[in-house]
């Protein structure tokens, strides 16, 4: 079992920054990718960046060049800088988990709402 927490979210005007944790817990050796994903009111849970355990990292157009995803091995955690943030980036963000390369992100934490400022 593998558990997940995040922390790191807030209200910030538009063109600030926030940083996003996601703190895992459990069998975290098991891990072999984490995602951040979000979910604005009335929409779909999106993704919005994942980092495996090779170090590669996919990002959503949407935020491509505004965003960072990026992990601390030692503290089990992984991260995501939030640059240039923009009212449209207002949701809960989730992390996930996933412990095989083809399988699904069947671990989550419960969230962390950012809201931006116009």
């Amino acid at each position: 079992q593998v558990q997940l927490v995040e922390s790191g979210g807030g209200l910030v005007q538009a063109g600030g920054s926030l940083r996003l944790s996601c703190a895992a817990s459990g069998s975290t050796f098991s891990i072999n990718a984490i995602g951040w994903y979000r979910q604005a009111p009335g929409k779909q849970r999106e993704l919005v960046a994942t980092i495996s355990n090779d170090g590669s990292t996919n990002y959503a157009d949407s935020v491509k060049g505004r965003f960072t995803i990026y992990r601390d091995n030692a503290k089990n955690t992984v991260y995501l800088q939030m640059n240039s943030l923009k009212p449209e980036d207002t949701a809960v963000y989730y992390c996930g988990a996933k412990t095989s390369t083809w399988g699904t992100f069947s671990y989550w934490g419960r969230g962390t709402q950012v809201t931006v400022s116009s």
